[in-house]
């Protein structure tokens, strides 16, 4: 398999087009070829000197924590790092006096398959800024480390109005497309002239198979996404953000362990359990988290396991698990009502599945089968616009 960092660090042609230009880059810890060197080397060693860097949410390095605001610093060669991620909504994009010094961006992301994570709203906002400022976007693609299966999207597209960062277009939460691919379909329906955005595809890969069948390691884009098995569930576990929920940020587990102080995990995970779901199970356990959400309180709950990674459906999965954590202690159990990337009147439970139903839905006491058909299921509208995306990404594709 060759990503598009793979292809340009081999292809003399793809280098030569950039060497008379001058270059930034869009990256991050995971923008690193399959013997793991990174993206600012590869570009050095091929005589391409990045003017400026710019780092998504979590950092150009990766080290910050979600939701933490990141300053402009300098990288080990002294070359200016500029944050895409501080206090404000206007933080996100580059600056005009950064694109100025550039002629073409660079972006290498690798991004996990779901809508909420920003890394693939950070490359579309740059491309938009790009286009302001004449800079042309090239995207080095990578795959989708859940896989591209079709079969395997998840999850209504969301509502215009619940549109935010973490979901800039409505899309399918398990959307089974690449940071390219979503790229380049804004950059189709959008408008953007022929040629300004081009994806360098990844080549030699079945764009169905997860990250566990690569010929490489995966690397952690994101301080709590350390591995495939994180990726795998995190298109439904993402939704414990949303509620006062221990996501299990604080353990070496995060995503795949939910719980609270008051959360009786035997009978979670009894519940859960009961309920038939293909392809995953819900363990029992006690864990203490050493930061965010219940740090150093000892936490009730269930670590999930995925069985069968191509009958797993994340989304439905998360939505029980919320469901019955509710109706466990309707008291204690809250839905988060604090800011949540940029949006402070619109509740983080809703931003993350499209709408209020399902939120509603829990509210009133509803059984979690219906409060899945709500979110879960696909509508045909939801496959037809993962097809246009990859139709129109296939067109600007080299």
């Amino acid at each position: 398999m060759l990503t598009g960092l793979d292809r340009l660090a081999e292809s003399p042609e793809l280098a030569g087009k950039l060497r008379d230009e001058r270059v930034g880059l869009l990256a991050h810890a995971a923008s690193v070829t399959r013997d793991l060197v990174h993206a600012s080397l590869v570009l050095e060693r091929i005589g391409i000197h990045p003017r400026v860097l710019f780092g998504p949410e979590h950092g150009y390095g990766g080290e910050a924590q979600d939701m933490i605001g990141v300053a402009d610093a300098t990288d080990a060669r002294g070359a200016p790092v500029r944050s895409l991620y501080g206090a404000r909504f206007d933080d996100l994009s580059p600056r005009r006096e950064d694109l100025e010094k550039i002629d073409c961006l660079l972006i290498d992301l690798q991004d996990v398959g779901s809508r909420y994570y920003t890394f693939v709203w950070t490359a579309v906002l740059a491309a938009r800024a790009c286009l302001k400022h004449g800079v042309r976007v090239v995207v080095l693609d990578r795959p989708n480390p859940i896989g591209a299966d079709p079969r395997m999207v998840e999850g209504k597209a969301q509502g215009r109005e619940f549109c935010s960062f973490v979901g800039l277009e409505p899309i399918p939460i398990r959307h089974g497309l690449t940071l390219g691919e979503i790229v380049g379909w804004r950059a189709h329906e959008e408008g953007m002239p022929p040629g300004f955005v081009q994806v360098v595809k990844v080549l030699g890969a079945d764009p169905a198979e997860p990250a566990s069948a690569w010929d490489r390691p995966f690397v952690m884009p994101s301080p709590n996404m350390p591995s495939y098995e994180t990726a795998l569930v995190y298109p439904g576990a993402c939704l414990l953000e949303g509620t006062n929920l221990s996501e299990g940020r604080g353990t070496t587990r995060p995503f795949e362990v939910a719980g609270a102080p008051w959360i009786d995990g035997v009978r979670l995970a009894s519940d859960f359990n009961a309920l038939g779901l293909v392809g995953v199970c819900a363990r029992p356990l006690t864990f203490t988290p050493q930061f965010q959400k219940h740090a150093a309180k000892r936490c009730g709950g269930v670590q999930v396991h995925v069985l069968e990674p191509r009958v797993f459906r994340p989304v439905r999965a998360y939505l029980s698990l919320i469901t019955l954590a509710k109706r466990q202690n309707d008291v204690a159990f809250r839905f988060r009502t604090d800011p949540y990337e940029f949006v402070e009147h619109i509740p983080a439970f809703d931003l993350l599945t499209g709408g209020a139903e399902a939120r509603e839905a829990i509210v009133a006491g509803a059984e979690p089968r219906d409060v899945s058909a709500l979110v879960a299921d696909p509508g045909a509208r939801d496959i037809e616009i993962v097809r246009d995306a990859s139709e129109a990404a296939a067109r600007l594709a080299i």
